[in-house]
């Protein structure tokens, strides 16, 4: 069993940065890859990124490459995502998930756990 929580989000203006952090229980974090999901109101909820066991390999939605970036410390047992140049598409509900091997990165199926969630806004 994996259990997540998250926090850090907040109110943001436009073109400003936050960092989500992710704190997992349990001594088998390392087993697991770590992912960011999203979830806008009225919107299915969205793969943001990814980051593999050891942290060595990161996977980004289109939509966020260049601006966000996912690590983690698995001394920590904490996944961060960092976010840059925010903009008001990326005011959402965000969830961070731990997930086997295998499996599509991008598919929510593929996650077994999962935490509650923290908003994001995005003033304008």
């Amino acid at each position: 069993q994996v259990q997540l929580v998250e926090s850090g989000g907040g109110l943001v203006q436009a073109g400003g940065s936050l960092r989500l952090s992710c704190a997992a229980s349990g001594r088998t974090f390392s087993s697991y890859r770590m992912a960011w999901f999203r979830q806008a109101p009225g919107k299915e909820r969205e793969f943001v990124a990814v980051v593999s066991r050891s942290g060595g390999s990161s996977t980004y939605a289109d939509s966020v490459k260049g601006r966000f970036t996912i690590s983690r410390d698995n001394a920590k047992n904490t996944v961060y995502l960092q976010m840059n140049s925010l903009n008001s598409e990326d005011t959402a509900f965000y969830y961070c998930a731990a997930g086997g091997l295998y499996g599509e990165n991008n598919y929510a199926g593929n996650y077994d756990y999962w935490g509650q969630g923290t908003q994001v806004t995005v003033s304008s």
